[in-house]
C-alpha cells in the first residue's frame, strides 16, 4: 500500500530538487454558499468515471477566497510525465515554455469567489497539492539529469527560496485503479493547517488541529531553546532536519541518545517486529547486526536520525527496509531505550526523553486525531495522518482556522 515511504521514493523521480506533487477532489463536506464554480460542468464531466470529486473549503478565517491558489502538480502514472492542472481541470505537461518573463510559472488555480471550490483529481496522478495564502507561489520549469523539463517545487525551509515569505503548505497524495492515498504532512516544514476528509467505502478525516493548535505549535516550540530557530516568524515551523541544513539545529542534538542505545543494544538485544516476522539484532564491532537477512546498521547520526535516511535508509525490499522504519521511528519517538521490543504502539510513552523529536511531539499534541506526519517514518504502528479508500467517491480538502 502506498504511505509516506512510497510517496517519497515516487517524488524523487518527480521533483528536481524537492519532492512532490498533488491533486484533489471532493464533494460534500463543509457546506459552502451555494456558488457554482464556473467550471463545474466541464469537471463534473472529467470526474465521471475518471477522476475523483474534490471540495477546497475556505475555513481560515484570515483569508478570503480570492488571496488563497492552489497548484496541483506531480506525475501522471500512465506517461511517467510531470504534469500540473490547469484551472479547467485539464493536465498539462510541464515545458520550458511554461516559465514567463520572470523566469517562474504561474501554475496557479483560484478559488471562486465565495464558498465552496470544486475540483477534480485526475484518475492516474501522484503528486502534491500546494495552498498559498497571500501571495503565489514560484515554480520553475528546469532540465533534469537526463535532459527532460521537470518542475522545481518551492522550499519553504529554504531562506534564499524565492517564495520563502509566502504562507503555503500542501498534501501529498496518488490516485490511480487502486484507490485513492493521501496525507497531510509537516514532514519539511508546517504553516497552513489542513484536514482531509475522503468517503468511499468509508468516511474518514484527518490532519485537522485542535482548537487554537497552529499557534500553540508555534508556542510549544519557541519554548523549546533548541527548537525555537525553527520558527519563522507566524509564517511557517521548519523540520529539525532542514534546520540542521540551514545552520540553525545542532548536528550533534541526538548524538548522547543515539550512543546511549549503541552501548544498552550491546548487552540487551533489541527486537523488531514487522509485522511479517520478527527480528532480534545486538551491536557488534560497531554494527546493529539483526537475523533474518537484514543488513546491519552503521551507527546513525542525528542527521540520519530527523531525515531517517543515511544509516536508517530503508530500502524497497521487504527486509531491511521495514526494520530501517521501526528503527527510525523509535529514534525520534525516542522509545528505544525504555522499549526492548519495538515498534512501541502506546504514545503514552513517545516523546518523553529530554533528548526526542519536539517538532513532531508538539504537532501530534495538538491534532484532534493524535496523527500527523512529523518525521518520514511517522506512519509506523499508524500515527502518520494518512487515510486511504480502494473505492472512493469523493475527498475534502479543508483549510482550517489558524
Amino acid at each position: 500500500m502506498p504511505n509516506r515511504r512510497t510517496f517519497l521514493l515516487a517524488a524523487s523521480a518527480v521533483a528536481a530538487g524537492s519532492a512532490g506533487g498533488a491533486a484533489w477532489s471532493v464533494t460534500g463536506g463543509a457546506g459552502g454558499h451555494g456558488q457554482e464554480h464556473p467550471l463545474a460542468a466541464t469537471l463534473a464531466a472529467a470526474s465521471s468515471g475518471t477522476g475523483l470529486p474534490l471540495t477546497v473549503v475556505n475555513h481560515t478565517y484570515r483569508y478570503a477566497n480570492n488571496q488563497i491558489w492552489l497548484y496541483v502538480v506531480g506525475t501522471d502514472l500512465t506517461t511517467g510525465r510531470q504534469v500540473y492542472a490547469r484551472p479547467d481541470g485539464s493536465l498539462a505537461q510541464v515545458s520550458p515554455a511554461d516559465n514567463g518573463p520572470d523566469g517562474f510559472a504561474d501554475l496557479a488555480i483560484p478559488l471562486v469567489p465565495d464558498g465552496d471550490t470544486p475540483f477534480v483529481v485526475p484518475p492516474a496522478m501522484s503528486g502534491r497539492i500546494y495552498v498559498s495564502t497571500g501571495a503565489k507561489l514560484r515554480f520553475k520549469v528546469v532540465a533534469d539529469g537526463a535532459g527532460a523539463p521537470a518542475l522545481q517545487h518551492p522550499a519553504g525551509w529554504v531562506r534564499s527560496d524565492p517564495s520563502f515569505g509566502v504562507v503555503h503548505d500542501f498534501v501529498e497524495f496518488t490516485h490511480n485503479a487502486a484507490g485513492m492515498f493521501c496525507n497531510t504532512t509537516a514532514v519539511d516544514m508546517f504553516s497552513v493547517p489542513m484536514a482531509l476528509r475522503l468517503r468511499g467505502a468509508a468516511d474518514q478525516t484527518t490532519g485537522r488541529l485542535a482548537a487554537g493548535g497552529r499557534a500553540a505549535v508555534f508556542d510549544a516550540l519557541r519554548a523549546h531553546p533548541t527548537f525555537t530557530p525553527l520558527v519563522v516568524g507566524d509564517t511557517r515551523v521548519i523540520a529539525p532536519g532542514h534546520g540542521l541544513e540551514a545552520g540553525v539545529f545542532p548536528a550533534s542534538y541526538y548524538d548522547g541518545y543515539i550512543d546511549a542505545v549503541w552501548r544498552q543494544a550491546a548487552t540487551r538485544p533489541l527486537t523488531v517486529d514487522v509485522g511479517t516476522r520478527t527480528h532480534t539484532g545486538t551491536v557488534d564491532g560497531g554494527l546493529l547486526r539483526f537475523d533474518g537477512g537484514v543488513a546491519p546498521f552503521a551507527r546513525p547520526s542525528t542527521r540520519d536520525v530527523l531525515f531517517c535516511d543515511g544509516a536508517l535508509a530503508a530500502p524497497n525490499d521487504g527486509v531491511t527496509g521495514p526494520v530501517a522504519a521501526v528503527l527510525g521511528a523509535g529514534f525520534n519517538r525516542s522509545t528505544l531505550l525504555t522499549q526492548p521490543t519495538q515498534p512501541a504502539t502506546d504514545p503514552a510513552g513517545f516523546y518523553r526523553d529530554p533528548t526526542t523529536n519536539h517538532y513532531a511531539r508538539a504537532l501530534h499534541e495538538h491534532t484532534e486525531d493524535g496523527r500527523a506526519y512529523g518525521f518520514a517514518f511517522d506512519d509506523v504502528a499508524g500515527f502518520a495522518s494518512y487515510i486511504q479508500d480502494t473505492a472512493p467517491t469523493s475527498a475534502t480538502l479543508w483549510l482550517t482556522p489558524f
